[in-house]
């Protein structure tokens, strides 16, 4: 297959604005209808209320799908953040009105959704041609009934982006390969090649990550528990899993290896920029978000490498509504988007890794090389982690809203020296007010 070129960064552009008309429009509308969609007059509406790159609209598949079916017009309205998005969509479905016929699900929010909105959602279990994806992921949208309250589209395996110029500098390998091996023991051994890399880079202000919450987060998601057990119950202070990744994070934090930031939050995007740190601890779907944001200056500059240990960070699913008068139409419109050969196509145009094994297995995906990323082999790198993912991945309500907070705590110790115990004791409080 080609290499992921400028598609991938028109893709982030659109939705960026398209985002912010649907936080202005979207979200505040006072629509009294159920959801958006309907028939007229032979023709089908079916309306979709999407966040960030999901890719489905960005690359043609929903103009795709109209002129396949041309008695079909699809609506969709994408929210740049998600956090903003989700809210809209809860205060909606407490309403019972405002709802699209299709709304985008974030894995943070899957466990909220399926143990307190499953009466909202159409139930999928039952539906042809849906049994190609990943064990865990179905799972992960389902209610203890049997209930599958939606598709999935894409997965968060995990690797570490590097800056290949900045490791050359540090007196580092700059070879993917050898670069893996730096840190094939496991993520304390990443933090060690970061002293290491401190010790040996002469000249400008450049950190060796970006952010501590980063590698927390990728160490918390190698685990099958993480803030819940299997009992629903809260063990975010109890989990060693959590413990063991928050010391490790403090310790990069307190010996100055990171740029103090956080991913995704004001002075990160200037940081990929400016070039002000030398790895970052990436998901798949966010190498569109790093080259677009790094832009064409530093276009080569960027490698990947596989990370430490195989995890999961992020991925969502297709939903729809119960109550919608076109709930036919619409599941069907997200089986055509969520099979293989569209998961294979949105992956060959954004790098959003398919959550279908079918997919998985296409050679679009399996021989897939990134251009920006030095020609890295992102369908190899990516394909393998996603093999070594938990097969059991437990989630909770409040999963999303948890994983914010201890990214707040770190930023305790990285930008305002908090100690690391008064850190923790701060954010575990914290998540205890806000789950309830």
């Amino acid at each position: 297959m080609g290499t992921l070129g400028s598609l991938r960064r028109k893709a982030v552009a659109t939705a960026a604005a398209a985002g912010a008309l649907a936080l202005v429009v979207g979200c505040s509308s006072d629509d009294d209808s159920v959801t958006g969609g309907g028939k007229e007059d032979g023709k089908t509406t079916i309306t979709m209320g999407l966040y960030g790159v999901m890719g489905i609209k960005e690359t043609g598949l929903l103009e795709q799908y109209e002129k396949e079916n041309p008695d079909v017009d699809i609506k969709a309205e994408i929210a740049g953040d998600e956090q903003t998005y989700y809210t809209a969509l809860q205060t909606r479905l407490a309403g019972g009105k405002g709802l699209k016929d299709i709304q985008g699900i974030e894995i943070g929010r899957a466990k909220e959704i399926t143990e307190t909105q499953a009466d909202k959602f159409a139930d999928f279990s039952k539906v042809s041609g849906t049994d190609h994806f990943l064990p865990w992921k179905e799972s992960q949208i389902s209610t203890a009934d049997g209930k599958v309250l939606g598709l999935g589209t894409d997965i968060g395996p995990m690797a570490v982006c590097y800056r290949r110029d900045y490791f050359e500098k540090a007196g580092l390998p700059t070879d993917r390969e050898e670069v893996a091996k730096l840190w094939a023991g496991g993520w304390k051994q990443y933090v060690e090649v970061g002293r290491t890399f401190k010790k040996g880079f002469k000249g400008d202000d450049v950190a060796y990550m970006d952010a501590a919450s980063g590698l927390f987060n990728a160490m918390v998601y190698g685990y099958p528990e993480q803030y819940y057990n299997d009992k629903g119950e809260l063990i975010h202070d109890k989990n060693p899993a959590v413990k063991e990744a928050w010391n490790l994070a403090a310790d990069a934090a307190e010996d100055e290896l990171t740029a103090e930031l956080r991913q995704f939050q004001p002075g990160w995007d200037p940081g990929l920029a400016n070039g002000t740190f030398a790895t970052a601890v990436c998901p798949a779907w966010m190498l569109s978000h790093i080259s677009e944001k790094a832009g064409e200056a530093n276009k080569g500059k960027w490698d990947v490498a596989k990370a430490p240990k195989g995890a999961n960070w992020g991925g969502s699913f297709l939903g729809v509504i119960e109550q919608s008068p076109v709930k036919e139409e619409a599941q069907k419109l997200v089986a055509w988007l969520t099979a293989p050969e569209q998961q294979a196509h949105i992956f060959k145009e954004i790098g959003n890794i398919p959550s279908s094994l079918q997919a998985l297995d296409n050679p679009d995906v399996k021989n897939a090389k990134s251009e920006y990323f030095s020609d890295a082999p992102i369908g190899q790198i990516f394909g393998a982690a996603a093999q070594e993912i938990p097969d059991k991945q437990i989630l909770g309500r409040k999963d999303g809203a948890i994983k914010d907070l201890f990214s707040q705590g770190l930023s305790l110790i990285e930008q305002q020296e908090t100690a690391r115990d008064e850190a923790w004791k701060t954010t575990t409080g914290r998540v205890e007010k806000a789950v309830g």
